[in-house]
């Protein structure tokens, strides 16, 4: 499936469009922005680079950190910037789940870029002119939302944005215009289909073809991606991710469900050991490592992005695509791990027992230290049909233990306890 037919058809194709627009972007940041022409510096790099090899070898990583002390001590934009302010026309925010939140500005050429990439996850995911798109997102200041607008509107779609409205108001906006197509995060598509069985509206009405989710990693997640699926009937999930401080950064291969291509023509992606910062073999767990190459006016470089991949072994994959691919998608966060009693327990982990056991309508986990351990306990919501809300628990510490050697208590909450989410769902806490 040709996705980018302007693209060469090989890696080492693929290599030199990589470099040429690394050099190009170099070449324009230095000297024009103080943030990376200073750490460039500090590194000993004053000209461009010959090849990627060199790059690796010899450019710094960028952390979240230095930007945000960049932007506290460079208020209100930090030096992150290769042109003079007006030539800026959007501002974005990044979430905030893993720190402070930081600013973001991007010219109209960098608009154009991440639209680009947009586009390819559009039609990676078989989206056409003639698909109706909804938004379910409130459209606050964070990027995805309206770069993901913006793009469907630029392809021909017909889009509805769902900012304002309430959940209800959503499923019968859903099914009255005949939407094709569900931008949200994953659970919300299920946080959807749960109040559409509380209004007694059949999701089976629905013309939704496809699900395109993304800011958690439940798209990956076998078990979250059939639950969905069968709540919306003849819905297909597509997954994707991106970062508000980097873009749209992949596209979920057409021919294996779960499986994320790197969008290898705007990014540079390398995957690393979390702690030596070496590249891992094929095959290998490591944190995903990108560099933008288009978006010039707030560029980054060799950014660590603190998410935890699985390297493809395959050089090449099924569906034709020479971009990297991640098995499983977005695995987690590197510092959601919670290490109990020796054993190293993910979120994405505990999300797959949980829905693959099924008759949870949401849940919650509580981290708390014991006598200097770590303990879990999982609070669940059972959906409204289950009959035996003790056999579930039961059910689930069965499952927990199978999985992780674990002893996790589940204890059943009363209906409407537990919060639901509209973007990114918040179900660890630490007690």
């Amino acid at each position: 499936m040709a996705l980018n037919a302007d693209l060469p058809l090989d890696r080492e194709g693929l290599q030199s469009h990589q470099l040429a627009c690394l050099q190009k972007l170099l070449a324009a940041i230095v000297p024009a922005n103080p943030f990376y022409t200073r750490k460039l510096a500090e590194a000993g790099i004053s000209a461009g680079l010959a090849s990627l090899e060199e790059y690796i070898a010899r450019a710094p990583f960028t952390l979240k950190q230095e930007l945000v002390e960049d932007q506290l001590q460079n208020l209100p934009y930090g030096t992150n910037l290769t042109y003079l302010l007006e030539n800026y026309t959007r501002q974005w925010q990044t979430s905030g789940t893993s720190g402070q939140p930081m600013r973001w500005l991007d010219t109209a050429e960098s608009i154009s870029w991440m639209l680009d990439s947009w586009e390819l996850v559009y039609r990676s995911a078989g989206v056409t002119s003639e698909d109706r798109v909804f938004f379910a997102f409130s459209f606050g200041p964070f990027l995805g939302f309206w770069t993901a607008y913006e793009a469907a509107g630029r392809m021909g779609c017909l889009c509805l944005p769902g900012g304002g409205m309430s959940s209800s108001a959503r499923i019968r906006a859903i099914i009255d215009s005949e939407m094709t197509v569900l931008c949200c995060t994953p659970t919300y598509a299920m946080r959807l289909a749960e109040v559409a069985a509380s209004d007694g509206v059949d999701l089976a009405q629905s013309k939704v073809r496809r699900i395109i989710v993304a800011g958690e990693p439940g798209g990956g997640i076998p078990a979250t991606r059939a639950r969905i699926e069968s709540l919306w009937p003849g819905a297909k999930i597509v997954d994707h991710h991106g970062m508000t401080e980097v873009g749209p950064v992949s596209y979920e291969c057409p021919e294996q469900p779960g499986v994320l291509h790197i969008i290898e023509s705007a990014y540079f992606p390398e995957v690393i050991d979390q702690q030596k910062g070496e590249a891992i073999e094929p095959g290998g767990t490591g944190e995903l490592v990108l560099t933008n190459l288009g978006r010039t006016g707030s560029p980054l470089l060799r950014y660590r992005t603190g998410d935890l991949v699985k390297l493809s072994a395959a050089e090449r994959c099924t569906c034709g695509a020479w971009d990297m691919a991640l098995e499983g998608g977005i695995l987690g966060r590197c510092d959601d791990m919670v290490v109990v009693r020796g054993v190293n327990v993910f979120p994405s982990a505990v999300e797959e027992v949980v829905r693959s056991c099924g008759g949870v309508a949401e849940y919650c986990v509580e981290s708390r230290t014991v006598r200097s351990l770590t303990e879990l306990v999982l609070q669940i919501e059972p959906e409204p049909q289950v009959q035996d809300a003790s056999e579930l628990a039961g059910r689930l510490e069965v499952a927990l233990r199978d999985a992780f050697g674990l002893r996790i208590t589940a204890k059943v909450v009363s209906p409407g306890d537990l919060p639901r989410f509209e973007m990114k769902a918040r179900r660890w806490r630490k007690i």
